[in-house]
């Protein structure tokens, strides 16, 4: 094993490894309950912002932009805590969500459950009562 790699994986240095498109994957958890808000990505420039100002910043693919968590809907997170996994291409954060982290109007992305069904697959919803209405939000 490298020094490199022993400084990755067991060192103090906080070394990001971050994709080719130069983006590193983003869990975010509710600090107080536990469950799982959201997987997100982050680049370098919405990792930094997000450290020095203790709110969540990613970077969406989808509209190839940097974006503050809440900066549209109100729903802003809070960082209380971010880890980073063993070889640092994944982090994972603990917020404080105020409201609701999917842009669908729920507590979380992950509103529906993956049910086996005759060989294949079928999606059932659980938990997934809407904290506000999208489209008076973003009003599209």
């Amino acid at each position: 094993m490298s020094a490199h790699f022993h400084e990755i994986e067991e060192g103090l240095s906080f070394l990001p490894k971050f994709d080719a498109s130069g983006l590193v994957t983003c869990v975010a958890t509710d600090v107080a309950s536990g469950d799982v808000l959201m997987v997100a990505h982050m680049n370098e420039e919405a990792l930094r912002k997000t450290i020095a100002t203790g709110e969540a910043w990613y970077f969406s693919r989808s509209r190839n932009a940097l974006w503050r968590k809440g900066e549209t809907s109100g729903q802003t997170q809070r960082v209380i805590e971010m880890r980073t996994d063993c070889d640092q291409d994944a982090v994972w954060i603990r917020v404080e969500q105020i409201g609701a982290a999917c842009h669908t109007g729920r507590r979380s992305c992950f509103y529906r459950k993956v049910e086996g069904e005759s060989g294949g697959a079928r999606l059932v919803f659980a938990d997934a009562e809407r904290l506000f209405d999208p489209d008076a939000v973003y009003k599209k």
